[in-house]
């Protein structure tokens, strides 16, 4: 089979394992050719996947969710586990963006960037521990986890990895294959989201003075908000919290002046501020008429800057990034949450390229295989050191509140 010039750039020789004939650009392209934007998309393409895996003989199931699919798949045994996470639903786009192509050095199409470029490799990455683990026991396990529903907004009663860690399918250490550039995201903003509903007055829209405007309160309880202390803060990896005035309802005509108003407001916290002071502060928002409760909370993440896993999926990304290795913190959040609530260090970390979630979202070829090999030279480094790394990750319980809607006020 025939690389593209990008694979071919980056030296494989000092891999410390070799690769096998599985191609992460062919499998990519593949992914991409799928419409997982919706269930059925979902289910094809996750079929595929599921036949993948097992035609390059990994270990390999799915675990149904709601009619949705949760793809599962091991190579090795041994007392430490690596978790590879991964989602291979989308988020909607133009029919064009399903037709994958490249050019010089991108792959583009729906979901390259986020996240089925990181996908192919992660596969590949399995498939080559596979024929390794052949020729000789691994000494450790890997877990492939890829769900059905990281990208979608509707609420659930459970979630696709919420289900998966409570169904014990968790580990040691957990990569999550989100955009990173081949940085390793570390922290992750806490998300906290509100709905505020503001009561006014109706009157006639010639009169607007003998009533109270639902909508002009209800932006300056938002205005206020913005002025709260903890959206002043900063920390080391963050210039401030993330507040976004997602949706706004109120007004029945344009001749009336509007009784009630809803707002819909998006909160990314920091990951150093307890989740209780912000709801204690948004307390303060409260005005007869006004009130305010939780609709969606997830807790922030932070993973220590010397874990020892974290510490060598590092090192094993600068031999392959032609920029130096950052620790980073991230806007959005991440499935890898609900590893970390349970006390099992979860990180960011994904190939280089943009507009994901855009009309034209693409990945760099040359990353695709430098994070092949990156990950590849991380799983020999943890082999090599699997007795000083058994036992130093000890599951918790978790907390049943996370996603508990309630009232603040």
């Amino acid at each position: 089979m025939t690389l593209h010039p990008e694979q071919l750039a980056v030296p494989v020789d000092e891999c410390s394992i070799r690769l096998c004939s599985a191609d992460e650009l062919v499998l990519a392209k593949r992914l991409i050719g799928f419409d997982s934007s919706h269930d059925e998309g979902i289910k094809t393409c996750t079929d595929f996947a599921l036949g993948w895996l097992e035609g390059h003989d990994i270990r390999a199931r799915t675990i149904d969710l709601d009619g949705l699919p949760i793809l599962d798949a091991t190579v090795g045994e041994g007392p430490v586990t690596i978790v590879l996470h991964s989602h291979l639903d989308v988020v909607p786009g133009k029919k064009e963006q399903f037709i994958p192509h490249v050019d010089d050095e991108y792959l583009w199409g729906r979901g390259a960037y986020d996240m089925k470029g990181a996908t192919a490799a992660m596969f590949c990455v399995m498939a080559d521990l596979a024929a390794l683990d052949q020729r000789a026991p691994l000494g450790i396990r890997l877990r492939l986890l890829s769900v059905p529903d990281e990208e979608d907004d509707k609420p659930k009663e459970v979630r696709g990895t919420e289900a998966a860690v409570a169904r014990g399918l968790t580990g040691d250490f957990v990569i999550c294959g989100e955009p990173t550039d081949l940085h390793v995201g570390i922290q992750a903003k806490g998300v906290l989201d509100v709905r505020i509903e503001v009561e006014g007055r109706g009157a006639h829209g010639a009169t607007p003075w003998l009533g109270v405007n639902a909508i002009e309160r209800a932006m300056d309880v938002f205005d206020r908000l913005k002025l709260l202390p903890f959206a002043q803060e900063s920390s080391r990896f963050y210039d401030r919290p993330s507040i976004n005035l997602g949706r706004i309802t109120g007004g029945d005509r344009i001749n009336q002046v509007p009784e009630r108003c809803v707002l819909d407001v998006d909160i990314r916290y920091l990951p150093e501020q307890p989740v209780e002071r912000v709801r204690e502060e948004l307390m303060t928002l409260a005005v007869p008429g006004c009130r305010v409760t939780e609709t969606f909370r997830r807790p922030p993440a932070k993973v220590d800057v010397n874990d020892p896993f974290l510490v060598r999926l590092r090192e094993a990304s600068r031999r392959y990034s032609a920029t130096d290795v950052q620790l980073v913190g991230r806007d959005g959040t991440n499935d890898g949450t609900y590893f970390l609530q349970r006390g099992i260090p979860s990180v960011e970390y994904g190939p280089v390229g943009g507009g994901h979630h855009g009309p034209a979202e693409k990945v760099s070829i040359r990353s695709l295989r430098a994070y092949r090999l990156a990950l590849l030279d991380f799983v020999e480094s943890v082999r090599q050191d699997a007795a000083q790394l058994t036992g130093l990750v000890h599951p918790r319980g978790i907390d049943e509140r996370v996603d508990e809607r309630r009232s603040l006020l």
